[in-house]
């Protein structure tokens, strides 16, 4: 897998993925693009969602809606990383199973997502879940 990433101009760049996308970021705390800290929040919680879908598609789980919120803690001095990551999962679904729900959720960060992997190495990773 590749990318590329172009200075545009101020603060602002264009990433390209490998498979043809764009997305702009800004490194000016995020005032006209999403900034490069949110857009891996927005990958932890879009590579997560996938997991958490798919688990409970593949347990034979009537899925209708998946909403990934994310919280974070970072350092207040440079480097400014996260040191906590908390993924909320509210899920909905025509009689969802709780235990079933709880496991893709739990599966998701220790088991499949790859985002979700690398940050765990480095930081307290956590979840939750309901069914709403």
């Amino acid at each position: 897998m590749q990318a590329e990433v172009k200075w545009v101009e101020g603060f602002k760049f264009l990433g390209q993925s490998q498979s043809g996308h764009s997305i702009v970021m800004d490194g000016n705390g995020g005032a006209t693009a999403p900034s490069p800290m949110e857009m891996v929040l927005m990958a932890a919680g879009g590579c997560s969602s996938v997991d958490v879908v798919d688990g409970l598609k593949e347990a034979g789980q009537n899925v209708t809606a998946c909403n990934a919120k994310l919280d974070t803690e970072r350092r207040d001095t440079a480097p400014r990383i996260f040191t906590k990551v908390n993924i909320h999962f509210e899920v909905s679904g025509d009689n969802l199973d709780k235990d079933t729900v709880a496991k893709v959720c739990a599966d998701s960060l220790e088991k499949y997502c790859s985002v979700c992997l690398m940050l765990g190495a480095a930081i307290e990773m956590t979840h939750s879940w309901e069914i709403v």
